[in-house]
């Protein structure tokens, strides 16, 4: 058995002098003050001097070896130990060599496949406790945000899909509904007024005029007094004609 050391760095790399400071001043802040976590890169020490991390490069395997807390990328901050492993230094490089294949430099991504990320996998493979949540919090959070947000969006795409084809199909059948009755023959007072047809055409005229269609009483009572009308006003003249023909008579 041999020992795992999980060796932890802030991330002061970015070429400026100013950022770097603010960095570490973030660090000391969430990490040291509140005990969140910070922007961090990290490595692990297994048999010998040498310690394993994981980085970008355009060509190869992402899988590098530094002295153990001496990467000068970076500003070293502090150490731990993680557990002992039962592996032989033989297995642990074939792990490594394994994890050199399938960790290419060019996969690294930031928030969702970084050093932090390779070190809790070898510490798995190792038979040891993966890295404390602290040290890839920050990453992990920014990773479940996007993912959240990808979701999100495309939740939003499937609504916006099923809405314009809920209005495809109310259209399809208001368009279907009053074609069919604008071909129908039925008289304003036939017994079928409540039928989806006379409906349909009900609504169509709503539509078009603006006002809902005479009923087959109000048809039927407008027919009537029209015709009684018509008998008064005959009534009246042939009195009249009778008056006047009186008149003449010696």
């Amino acid at each position: 058995m041999t020992e795992v050391r999980l060796h932890i760095y802030d991330v002061t790399n970015s070429g400026s002098d100013k950022t770097n400071s603010t960095i570490v001043q973030i660090n000391k802040i969430f990490k040291d003050g509140i005990g969140l976590g910070g922007i961090f890169h990290s490595a692990v020490q297994v048999y010998g001097e040498e310690e394993w991390s994981f980085g970008f490069c355009e060509q190869g395997s992402g899988v590098f070896s530094c002295p153990s807390g001496k990467n000068p990328m970076y500003t070293y901050r502090e150490s731990m130990v993680l557990g002992r492993t039962n592996f032989s230094k033989f297995k642990v490089n074939q792990i490594l060599q394994e994890l050199s294949r399938e960790w290419p430099g060019s996969s690294y991504d930031l928030l969702s496949k970084n050093c932090n990320h390779f070190c809790d996998e070898f510490c798995e493979r190792l038979g040891v406790q993966k890295l404390p949540g602290w040290v890839n919090r920050f990453a992990n959070a920014g990773d479940a945000a996007i993912e959240i947000a990808e979701n999100t969006a495309l939740r939003l795409r499937q609504a916006k899909t099923e809405i314009v084809s809920a209005s495809k199909v109310a259209y399809r059948f208001l368009v279907g509904v009053t074609s069919s009755s604008s071909g129908g023959n039925d008289s304003p007072g036939n017994s079928n007024r409540g039928s989806p047809r006379f409906q349909a055409a009900w609504f169509k005229n709503i539509i078009t005029t603006g006002a809902k269609p005479s009923s087959s009483s109000e048809i039927e009572t407008q027919g009537g007094s029209g015709f009684q009308n018509h008998r008064l006003q005959n009534s009246a003249q042939t009195m009249q004609q009778n008056f006047q023909d009186s008149q003449r008579s010696p």
